[in-house]
């Protein structure tokens, strides 16, 4: 009986130093958390850190640089001066989502339309007429802006948008150079509506070419003449019995 009960705590001591080691272990294990660095935080910080002098501070030029790329509210806020309280100004880029290339290239004709008007350190309110349209005060007066992405938004292409500002777009994209990616041959030639009527183009073009190519189905054979049925020749009379 000794045996049995020295057997049974033995095991029973096994078990639980087993257990208990599971537990050190799993206490132990360090929790490997694995830090990556998306091209999204970088491209936004590189981006968002270059435009923040232009932007009044680094809480707008992340607001803008947030909403440019995924289309959403932007909330500007101009500081309070000595004798100006604070102001917030909020809009809805005109565009919709962008690619980083397009988002810098946006900021970049932006800063270049306000600092041509000779503003150097814009509000937020100056910020929202030169990207989504609206009228900003110059030293010789009040100028109405169209607003890049406005622009953008009906189908004009950033080369063509900087024609109308009175820039050359090369100029314009050795500036964003410096600040981020640079949007593709696509988009400096056309904007995101020309690309889609011109895709829509191909597609109907390629379905009628499609339809002429397929041969015309063949005339069904008529349908043979029957013979016409001979007449039954008439049943001859009985005669009588």
């Amino acid at each position: 009986m000794k045996k049995h009960f020295l057997a049974f705590s033995v095991l029973s001591a096994a078990i639980g130093l087993g257990v208990a080691g599971g537990a050190t272990a799993q206490a132990a294990a360090p929790t490997t958390t694995t830090t990556t660095t998306t091209t999204t935080t970088v491209e936004s910080t590189r981006i968002s850190t270059s435009y923040t002098s232009f932007a009044g501070s680094a809480g707008n030029a992340n607001a803008l640089v947030t909403g440019l790329r995924g289309g959403t509210s932007v909330v500007l806020v101009t500081p309070a001066t000595a004798t100006t309280p604070a102001v917030q100004t909020t809009f809805t880029p005109a565009t919709g989502p962008m690619g980083w290339g397009n988002v810098n290239i946006a900021l970049a004709l932006a800063q270049a339309e306000l600092t041509k008007a000779g503003i150097a350190n814009p509000t937020a309110a100056d910020l929202q007429a030169a990207l989504n349209g609206g009228t900003i005060t110059t030293s010789t007066g009040t100028v109405q802006l169209s607003g890049v992405l406005a622009a953008r938004a009906s189908g004009e292409g950033w080369g063509q948008i900087a024609k109308s500002l009175g820039f050359k777009v090369g100029e314009v994209m050795g500036q964003a150079k410096a600040h981020g990616p640079l949007p593709s041959t696509a988009d400096i030639e056309h904007g995101p509506k020309a690309d889609k009527v011109a895709k829509a183009d191909k597609a109907d073009k390629a379905d009628k070419v499609a339809k002429a190519d397929r041969p015309d189905k063949p005339d069904r054979p008529a349908k043979a003449d029957r013979p016409d049925k001979p007449e039954r020749p008439d049943k001859p009379e009985h005669g009588g019995r």
